[in-house]
């Protein structure tokens, strides 16, 4: 029995240590959704100048992320290049009331890569915008990966090239990852209505307010649509409203001037 025992013992200690020494499963190629949560604002990225900066100090307004490659030949370039259609269409101020943060997840890719990257697209913008608006960033790859798995951003190396999926990731001033819009092609709107939600907690024009309101995400649909239920509920408390001061106060006004002349 005590043979029996010794045994049993060794052979589930080598279990547990070939088990604890197999490869963990790699997280899929693609978006695994975080929202509500925030990225690792400590990190640094080299700016297209070569300028060591970290998150904390970058992220101040709403943001919104795009990780690509730069000598990237499939989705990238259309991604960002989409960017520069969005930017010129949408009716908010690149440096003031938003931002884009761009970010190679290449280790291999430097400064220099991304300034010029920079410089090409933002010729593409069909009106004035701040540079600074604009940022393409490299890193080392500890901390691309840290950025990018608090994101949900999934990637993998295929010879030269590397497998990954193509969205904008929207995050608060604080770093809150608050949207994902996924896809290449984006309409101008379902951005602008993204910026307006990551700017939450902070002041936001009238308009800005009205938009919310009116319309709400669509996780199906993966794009904003329009809130039937919060407007059909308006005006049904509009309604209301109205009857109450048609037929319960007016007659009341009319009672007490007929007691008057009395």
């Amino acid at each position: 029995m005590k043979k029996l025992i010794i045994i049993f013992f060794f052979v589930t200690i080598l279990s547990v240590l070939g088990y604890s020494n197999q490869e963990q499963p790699k997280p899929p190629v693609g978006i695994i959704e975080k929202l509500g949560q925030t990225i690792p604002m400590e990190e640094e990225f080299y700016d297209e100048d070569g300028n060591l900066v970290s998150l904390k100090s970058i992220i101040n307004k709403p943001t919104i992320v795009t990780f690509v490659y730069y000598k990237c030949a499939g989705i990238c370039n259309p991604l960002l290049r989409e960017m520069t259609d969005v930017v010129s269409k949408m009716d908010l101020t690149l440096g003031k009331d938003y931002q884009i943060l761009t970010l190679s997840f290449d280790h291999n890719e430097k400064p220099e890569l991304g300034k010029e990257k920079k410089e090409n697209y933002l010729a593409e913008i069909k009106k004035p915008v701040n540079p600074n608006g604009w940022k393409f960033y490299t890193g080392d790859s500890a901390n691309i990966y840290r950025v990018t798995d608090a994101a949900g951003f999934y990637f993998q190396r295929s010879g030269r090239d590397w497998i990954h999926a193509a969205s904008l990731i929207v995050l608060s001033p604080q770093g809150k990852i608050t949207r994902y819009l996924y896809g290449v092609q984006h309409l101008p709107f379902d951005v602008k209505m993204a910026v307006i939600e990551a700017s939450e907690g902070k002041a936001t024009p009238t308009i800005a307010k009205v938009l919310k309101f009116c319309y709400s995400y669509d996780p199906e649909g993966k794009r904003y649509a329009f809130n039937y239920l919060s407007i059909g509920f308006a005006a049904t408390i509009g309604f209301v409203l109205i009857f109450i001061i048609i037929f319960l106060v007016r007659p009341k006004k009319k009672n007490s001037g007929k007691v008057s002349n009395v």
